[in-house]
């Protein structure tokens, strides 16, 4: 198996452009080092600590519909629906600590468990 370091994700709400268009689906690369260091040295986070996360995603996130890298900006980032941002943070943790966009799950029914990728809500069984 490759060592991954993008993973796909799709946006609950979605981001707006000013054109109207809406941007849902989008890739999420691994944080390195520098993406954690450079925010702090911004005056905007010197100025607002919770500013950090809006840079940062700016950063990882390297396509969002029909944007690409170039174009994803601290300004789109804080466009994003707050239920967005969220998600987005959510996701952020969880491929860059584990490594993976899965997370476990358990059918409440039969007691099956499964992986389910929380970028793209895909679901494969897991080993009971």
């Amino acid at each position: 198996m490759a060592f991954k370091t993008e993973f796909e994700f799709t946006l609950p709400k979605g981001y707006v452009d000013e054109k109207g268009n809406l941007h849902r689906k989008g890739v999420m690369r691994l944080a390195t080092a520098k993406d954690e260091i450079i925010p702090l040295q911004d005056f905007r986070v010197k100025n607002n600590r919770a500013y950090l996360v809006i840079i940062l995603l700016s950063r990882v996130i390297t396509r969002l519909g029909e944007l690409d890298s170039g174009s994803i900006n601290p300004g789109v980032v804080e466009s994003l629906f707050s239920a967005d941002l969220s998600y987005l943070q959510e996701f952020y943790r969880q491929i860059n600590e584990s490594g993976t966009a899965n997370v476990s799950a358990k059918c409440p029914g039969c007691g099956q468990e499964f992986q389910v990728d929380i970028g793209t809500g895909a679901t494969a069984l897991g080993e009971s």
